[in-house]
């Protein structure tokens, strides 16, 4: 026996040591088993403490495949002398016994191994608070419990599966502590302890960026860059390249970026969110309001609970301009941390629903698309945990109701919530509400001033309040006005005045006294040409609250360039606001609220024929660049059905189709949905379905949901029997997806029958692949078999070259299953040859993957490896992350058959890493084991249980 040091454990207390060789510590002494049964007995126990463990897993951990016939006497003569040890050092016998095993009873803080779980939580913890130093001192201390690799001495694989996982939490603690002391500016202080990690974990990529950040800290810039060079020298050797963190890390060195260097005590933090959008150039007045509003939100030390403000006014009244320029004054503070802003579109026929905007907000926050829940309330959660204690400013426009906005409050005080609304939200339990009243003489005089001339206003001083009176101070008429005297230099103040006061020329006023903001956009819509005066009356049919500039083009069905003219004429008299675009996307146009209001009233009296050809165009050019995008993507028009509805030619330079996607969601789905109401069931349907493509490369699965079912009802109630079909197709390949084969079933079938019915092949064929892996989901293997056969045939028949790859790939994965693997590399050859002749790299990526697990089935590691390798290049290239995962298990399984473990060790944990990014439960089921098995053949060539 040894003399025991400080563990932490209860005093007086027996307990029991893993995080290094197996030990029982208690009345200072420490006693280490000396036989290897016996500990292994020990640990065995230990690791599943207050469970019972059976008497063959017991057998399993000392002799794994070649137990003796006495096994089980000897496991209870190992247990007894266990027993008498820790005898030895008083208290109670800790270990049971039962009919089917053992178990050993522990308390709270008796293992050193739950010891140090509950310090590293603690350490977490007290980061996310801020308190890096505290956090530090606790992770030291949960480090100063370890004595060496978990374990040590024990080689039983079962046992060493489980000391991996323990060294592996080590190694992350240690990082973690890194990662706070270098945000407290210790750098220098860890460079040997960073350096010495990263001889030992060579390919621990993170480890290496802190050490690169230490050294450039330190002034040592030259040797920061050469670490990055020999580990991307590491990394060739295996094929690869570094990661996104390296290279960032280099990109930063090498310009010398201020962001890498921190005063002491100064945390580096990661880019915030910060969607607000750019602050008013000419915000005038509002100082009270704005003091007032600051007042509320910024005083977090006076909340409780998260403080929650609604600025609320009539249309037009300058709210929204309010809320950006005072959320950016706080951003500077307090609400340093980010802020979030979203339009929840209250004015809207369909206003956004919490659910989108939380799956807008997380993926601000860094979370990936498929770990984003399906349930909105799991979305709520998962959003409140992550702006916990965080300083975060919410800013929510054009709220209509209090349930719009309470899944979107975050749970802490520390953060501030933001709303704009019409309505008073008295509902909305803890908020306060802030009216926002028009402007006075003084401020107005100010905005004409900056848009139409102060020397201008300066002489007509008299007639600012007048016109101030006629437009009911709204800053929204003031902006018109002064828009129009800027365009006309030979107009006086009076003039507009008298033009203003003849209540001919007004309209009749609006709810809520919008009076004078109707009559201002009245007198500009009047001095507009009649074509200019048409299209904003067909533009702002459409539920958008922006749009690119072919629409207005498809409403006239003239040409763009024409369109374009009148669209900035309507510009120009600030009937339309212009928009930024993006990266390759084009700018984009919207109307204000009052104004959409206005000019559907006006259009009220205009033909319904001419009001619904220009939908069905709009609609059809929607549905005509739907189509190119999937032809980006698929290199075709392969694996989807078409209507019979009408395209409208859209001239588009070229953008990259899920780019386009994400601008013009809102839009597309909008035209669904239009198209549906107006009873172009044919529309609607197509537009859904070409859609599919874009909603699946990017997760939007509320999307495809929504659209498929709006669709849907449209051709039921137009009884065409190809577009229910369509839809119910492809509704079940999204539950397909999700696993839901019950659901599946129940709509893919009626289609299927559908489709045979009318002799259609493509929908024959989409329905019965559909169905196909839907049998091979619940194990059905032949009748799957059978379904993608009669899919392949009609695939032929049309010539669809993707969708024969796609169930040739399907076909080969059951080969494999069944142990066929002559004949899967037979049906991917065919596949790959498919795929290149139709440009579509993802689904060759698919059949490589496939490839390379058919050429590993055969005992060809070599050539598998070659294939994978390939197949990882394309979706790397693509930035296709749930490719790279699978391939990169299908690789680290590879690099194992041929006994390059090291290789293997990496591959599955990047893949790892990606599935738990993704949150693919399924996916990290399957890799846990295999990298399971090399860590502990690693241990066994190796000498230690690397992680």
């Amino acid at each position: 026996m040894s003399p025991a040091t400080d563990t932490d454990h209860p005093p007086g207390a027996i307990a029991f040591e893993v995080l290094g060789p197996v030990a029982v510590v208690g009345d200072g002494r420490r006693a280490q088993l000396r036989a290897h049964r016996q500990r292994a007995i020990l640990a065995t126990l230990l690791l599943a403490a207050n469970r019972v463990v059976s008497s063959e897993r017991l057998i399993d951990a000392v002799w794994e495949d070649a137990p003796p016939a006495t096994a089980r006497s000897q496991v209870h003569i190992c247990v007894s002398a266990i027993r008498g040890l820790l005898r030895e050092f008083g208290g109670a016998d800790p270990i049971e016994t039962g009919p089917s095993g053992y178990l050993i009873r522990i308390q709270p803080g008796q293992l050193d191994s739950h010891r140090f779980e509950q310090l590293t939580t603690e350490a977490t913890g007290l980061a996310q608070r801020g308190q890096l130093a505290e956090a530090v001192a606790v992770a030291r201390r949960a480090l100063d419990l370890w004595r060496g690799p978990a374990l040590d001495g024990l080689n039983s694989s079962t046992i060493a599966t489980r000391a991996t996982r323990l060294d592996e939490d080590r190694l992350v603690a240690l990082e973690s502590c890194a990662d706070w002391g270098l945000r407290l500016g210790r750098g220098r202080e860890l460079i040997s302890e960073l350096a010495e990690r990263v001889a030992a974990h060579p390919l621990r990529e993170r480890s290496r960026a802190q050490l690169m950040l230490a050294l450039h800290r330190s002034g040592r810039q030259a040797e920061a860059l050469e670490v990055y060079r020999d580990g991307r020298r590491e990394l060739i050797g295996l094929g690869l390249e570094p990661g996104d963190e390296l290279r960032r890390m280099e990109t930063l060195i090498l310009a010398n970026d201020p962001e890498l260097m921190v005063g002491e005590q100064a945390p580096v933090v990661l880019a915030p969110a910060r969607q607000l959008p750019a602050d008013i150039a000419d915000f005038v007045g509002r100082a009270d309001l704005v003091d007032r509003l600051t007042g509320l939100l910024a005083d977090s030390a006076a909340h409780d609970a998260v403080p929650v403000v609604v600025a609320s006014g009539i249309g037009g009244v300058g709210k929204s301009a309010l809320a950006v320029h005072t959320a950016h004054l706080l951003a500077r503070s307090p609400f340093t941390d980010g802020q979030l802003y979203a339009d929840l579109g209250g004015s809207l026929a369909h206003p956004r629903g919490p659910g989108e905007v939380l799956s807008r907000f997380l993926r601000a926050l860094g979370v990936f698309h498929t770990a984003i829940p399906d349930n909105v309330d799991e979305r709520a959660e998962l959003y409140r945990s992550l702006l916990a204690d965080r300083r975060m400013l919410v800013v929510l426009e054009d709220v209509g109701t209090e349930d719009q906005v309470r899944l979107l409050l975050p749970g802490s005080s520390t953060c501030g919530v933001l709303i704009t609304s019409r309505a008073k939200l008295v509902g909305l339990a803890g908020a306060r509400v802030v009216d926002v009243p028009g402007f006075g003489e003084r401020d107005a005089a100010d905005l004409l001033g900056r848009i139409a001339g102060q020397d201008r206003v300066a002489t007509e001083r008299a007639e600012v309040a007048e016109l101030t009176r006629l437009v009911g101070g709204l800053p929204l008429g003031l902006r018109i006005i002064g828009s129009r005297l800027a365009v006309r230099p030979h107009w006086t103040l009076q003039q507009l005045a008298r033009r203003l006061a003849d209540e001919g020329h007004r309209l009749d006023e609006l709810a809520h006294g919008d009076l004078g903001v109707r009559a201002t956009i009245s007198l500009t819509y009047q001095g507009l040409p009649d074509r200019e005066r048409l299209l904003l009356r067909l533009l702002c049919d459409f539920d958008t609250d922006g749009f690119p500039d072919w629409l207005a083009a498809a409403v006239l069905d003239i040409d763009q360039f024409d369109a374009s003219e009148l669209l900035e004429n309507l510009v120009e008299a600030q009937l339309v606001d212009v928009t930024a675009g993006g990266a390759g996307v084009p700018a984009h146009y919207r109307t204000h609220e009052l104004v959409r209001i206005f000019a559907r009233e006006q259009a009220a009296n205009d033909p319904a024929e001419q009001r619904a050809a220009a939908l069905a165009r709009v609609c059809g050019g929607w549905l005509s660049l739907a189509e190119l995008a999937h032809q980006q993507l698929y290199g075709g028009q392969f694996t989807v059905m078409h209507g019979s509805a009408a395209r409208w030619p859209v001239r588009l330079a070229a953008v990259e189709p899920l780019r386009w996607l994400d601008v013009e969601r809102t839009n597309l789905c909008a035209a669904v949905r239009q198209s549906a109401a107006a009873g172009l069931d044919e529309l609607s349907w197509d537009l859904a379905m070409m859609l599919v493509t874009l909603f699946e490369a990017r997760a939007y699965v509320d999307e495809w949901e929504e659209t498929h079912r709006v669709a849907l009802a449209a051709t039921r109630a137009a009884e065409n029997r190809r577009g229910e079909a369509a839809m119910l197709c492809s509704l079940g390949s999204l539950y397909v997806s999700r696993g839901q084969t019950e659901q599946a079933k129940s709509v893919l079938i009626p289609a299927l029958r559908t489709f045979m019915a009318l002799d259609d092949p493509h929908g024959r064929a989409l329905a019965a692949r559909n169905i196909a892996t839907v049998h091979y989901q619940e194990g059905e293997l032949n009748q799957a078999q059978a379904r993608y056969q009669q899919a392949l045939a009609d695939f032929r028949l049309l010539g669809d070259r993707v969708g024969e790859a796609h169930v040739l790939i399907n076909l080969a994965r059951i080969d494999l299953v069944t142990g066929r693997p002559d004949d899967a590399i037979a049906q991917l050859e065919d596949a790959l040859r498919l795929s290149r002749q139709a440009g579509h790299r993802r689904t060759e990526a698919q059949a490589l993957h496939r490839m390379g697990e058919a050429q590993l089935a055969k005992g060809r590691a070599k050539d598998a490896g070659h294939t994978l390798r390939s197949g990882l290049a394309l979706v790397r290239t693509s930035g296709d992350r749930i490719g790279q995962m699978h391939t990169l298990h299908a690789l680290g399984r590879t690099h194992l058959a041929l006994g390059q473990l090291e290789n293997a060790e990496y591959c599955l944990r990047e893949a790892l890493a990606i599935a738990c990014e993704a949150a693919d439960r399924l996916a990290i089921t399957q890799l846990q084991p295999d990298l399971a098995t090399v860590l502990a053949r690693r241990g066994a060539y190796d000498g230690v249980a690397s992680a």
